[in-house]
């Protein structure tokens, strides 16, 4: 069982999602329906998994995740809301969530999300026929990696299992010099900033499932 703390404004639709979860081995601990309760829930539960919606009255929830991480660091924050702009998915994956979810993808989307988040991924459910959050359709994405090289594919496939540079030269046997070199050109080839976004990339467009 995995304990999970949801932070939502809208009564309705966490009774509903709360049911679902339970009935999926998500044991909801705690509902919270202001930003500042949602600190308070997981300050005290320190859950596994935080679901947290983007709007509330006393506050931007995506701006709250700091807070979050401080007061519980083992917490996966997964961003669940309604909010049309690819913005929020951005800046919430830049403050340390690990999940975004659109709530018109679905539950069974969101709990597929909730355990790869668990494993260690970064998952984004962007909505149906909506552009990513770095500005791309999936075929221009595998047309980008497809100039990955073998060691590059296998280091953007460690970053997706949220591997550190050491964890990633343990695991292929080469250096932490030749790691970064590897990593660097994967960011560089995907068009991409930092790992975390290249490990959303590579979720959203399910890059790593090779056809």
């Amino acid at each position: 069982m995995t304990d999970v703390v949801v932070g939502d404004d809208h009564g309705v639709f966490v009774d509903a999602l709360s049911t679902v979860l339970g009935q999926r081995r998500l044991v909801v601990r705690a509902v919270a329906h202001r930003a500042g309760e949602v600190l308070a829930a997981v300050t005290e539960h320190a859950p596994a998994v935080c679901l947290l919606d983007r709007t509330f009255a006393d506050g931007d929830g995506v701006e709250l995740i700091p807070d979050l991480l401080a007061a519980s660091p083992g917490t996966r924050i997964v961003v669940v809301t309604a909010d049309p702009g690819d913005g929020a998915a951005r800046r919430a994956l830049e403050l340390g969530a690990r999940g975004f979810v659109h709530k018109t993808r679905g539950v069974t989307t969101l709990v597929d999300a909730i355990h790869r988040v668990l494993d260690g991924e970064v998952a984004v459910e962007l909505p149906p026929r909506r552009r990513s959050i770095h500005g791309g359709p999936d075929e221009e994405y595998r047309r980008l990696a497809s100039h990955l090289t073998g060691r590059e594919w296998d280091c953007l496939r460690l970053i997706v299992d949220g591997r550190g540079t050491g964890e990633i030269a343990s695991e292929l046997g080469i250096s932490v010099t030749t790691v970064r070199t590897h990593v660097q050109s994967v960011l560089n080839k995907l068009g991409v900033h930092t790992r975390l976004e290249a490990a959303a990339v590579a979720s959203h467009h399910r890059l790593l499932v090779r056809t």
